[in-house]
């Protein structure tokens, strides 16, 4: 199996649109050169702040294709591969693997309700078929699909290409029995935070950094939690998961794909607007947002 440390923070990045909602690969390129211009630890196409839910077998392809060809090894590439069906899953975990992918993030089938076996059983199949490390994902808020500390300690522990967990959740104590329930598996497994505003206490608690979509507005300073962090400064690492947080305000007025994505077009970044119909956002959203990123300018956050 390939050897990847799994940590730091690891922005989902954008998919950059045209006006006809064609992917934008040049800007893509140039959307990876800034987040690694900012001093993140691996890049992570095809997540869902970077639409995968919207985007084609063949898309997804070109952009983690894309994406290996841009980072040339700089860091790890993690790369989106989760589909409903393990049929499908395994056949672009395998496509994924071949362009290069240096990890796999696999979110847990979404729509029908799965059991906790009908998921581990998922995950082992996958896993039969690859070689590189495999991230699970736990987003039910967006799946309906809950993945249980139980299950992620039992996969961690009998898949030896399972090396790592997200969570997304929102739970941190579902956060903290992730790490605290795979801690002695038997080899390093790393936990990362899916949540933003729980980078640093997902580091306090013994993970290993985050998946982080403010990082696509902000590389430099959401990646400084972690650099703070494992120089021992962690008032400094505070500072910066606070600094962060602002963004939160916005949140409440629509998705936050959509509110990331639009954040980082008014920072003059060419990523376009999200595919219909997840675009929208009211005047009183786009007016709290322009006051987010004013704040955020004035205080330094890059």
């Amino acid at each position: 199996m390939k050897d990847v440390e799994l940590k730091g923070i690891i922005p989902p990045i954008l998919t950059p649109m045209n006006a006809d909602e064609s992917i934008n690969l040049d800007a893509f390129r140039q959307e990876i050169e800034r987040l690694l211009a900012g001093g993140v630890h691996g890049l992570f196409p095809v997540g869902t702040n970077g639409e995968a839910y919207i985007l084609s077998a063949t898309e997804k392809l070109d952009l983690i294709g894309t994406a290996v060809d841009q980072v040339k090894g700089r860091v790890p590439v993690y790369a989106g591969t989760g589909c409903v069906s393990t049929a499908e899953t395994v056949k672009l975990s395998m496509e994924a693997e071949k362009l290069g992918a240096d990890v796999l993030s696999i979110i847990t089938p979404y729509f029908a309700a799965a059991s906790q076996k009908e998921l581990y059983d998922h995950y082992c199949e996958v896993a039969k078929h690859v070689n590189i490390p495999i991230v699970l994902y736990n987003i039910p808020p967006r799946t309906g699909n809950k993945l249980l500390p139980e299950t992620v300690a039992k996969l961690a522990r009998d898949v030896d290409v399972v090396m790592g967990a997200k969570d997304s959740s929102g739970d941190l104590e579902n956060l903290k029995a992730y790490i605290r329930q795979t801690r002695d598996v038997g080899k390093k497994f790393s936990v990362l935070a899916g949540n933003d505003g729980a980078i640093l206490t997902c580091l306090k608690e013994g993970g290993s950094g985050g998946i982080a979509g403010r990082a696509n507005l902000y590389p430099k300073t959401v990646a400084s939690i972690y650099n703070y962090f494992m120089a021992g400064d962690l008032k400094k690492a505070q500072e910066m998961q606070d600094a962060v947080a602002t963004l939160q305000r916005v949140f409440k007025f629509g998705n936050p794909n959509t509110v990331i994505k639009k954040g980082t077009a008014m920072l003059g970044h060419p990523v376009g607007d999200c595919r219909r119909p997840f675009n929208y956002l009211c005047e009183e959203g786009i007016a709290e947002l322009k006051a987010v990123l004013k704040e955020n300018a004035d205080k330094g956050l890059c």
